[in-house]
């Protein structure tokens, strides 16, 4: 069947997740003058992001609200640097993981290929979301980025849906969501395992968005097709 509607990912898909955590950690490192901590800017960001994938697999699993993993991200954090945490509140927890929010989002935008490829494909296909977090959080940050027009509330996310990428619950979810069978779902997302490969053997149509180039092909194997950039994508659909 031809494909009749599209789900995204949403960080490092649509949203340019990464470039804004690095502003915002290493901004809010050099506000607290906590940056010289570190042999260097790199390792800083390194050991936020080992930090920030332990923790936000916590909330994944059911162990830790969305709002707990920030804590804990702070806690930890903090802790590696060799400050005594026994005694920070969850209110303090919560104002520091702020102040990073705040040099974070000021650095939040869109690839430049997000809306262009959106507005060429909401004409003809039904768009929607699974994501891998917070509803209200995707939702806020796809308003702040001028995308979330596009996608109305055809929502999907683990935190309501109860169940994370890859597994096949979340994109069948995705596909009523839009009210199409998978068959005729195709599925956009930056990393292969939890996207692409969760997608496909959901009975999705799977494009890996592998924005680095890390694969030399534009086809796999195992049936994914990759693309480098969302501008591929409008003709990817139609083979």
């Amino acid at each position: 069947m031809p494909i009749q509607g599209v789900l995204f990912d949403v960080d490092d898909t649509l949203f340019d997740y990464s470039t804004s955590e690095r502003a915002g950690v290493l901004g809010h490192l050099r506000a607290q003058r906590l940056l010289d901590q570190f042999p260097d800017p790199a390792t800083a960001l390194a050991i936020w992001r080992t930090i920030m994938e332990t923790q936000y697999a916590r909330f994944l699993n059911g162990e830790l609200t969305f709002i707990e993993q920030r804590r804990e991200r702070t806690r930890q954090f903090l802790s590696h640097i060799g400050q005594d945490t026994s005694a920070l509140s969850d209110q303090e927890a919560s104002a520091w993981f702020a102040e990073y929010e705040a040099h974070r989002n000021a650095a939040w935008a869109a690839f430049p290929d997000a809306e262009p490829v959106l507005r060429k494909l909401a004409p003809d296909y039904r768009l929607g979301i699974v994501s891998n977090s917070s509803a209200d959080h995707q939702r806020g940050k796809l308003h702040a980025i001028g995308l979330l027009s596009y996608f109305d509330n055809t929502f999907i996310c683990s935190d309501q849906h109860g169940a994370a990428k890859p597994a096949a619950s979340i994109f069948l979810a995705g596909c009523t969501s839009i009210g199409l069978p998978p068959d005729e779902v195709a599925y956009v997302g930056d990393k292969y395992t939890l996207d692409a490969a969760g997608a496909h053997d959901a009975g999705l149509h799977a494009y890996w968005l592998d924005r680095a180039n890390t694969s030399p092909s534009n086809a796999t194997n195992d049936g994914i097709r990759v693309i480098h950039s969302l501008d591929e994508l409008p003709d990817a659909l139609t083979l």
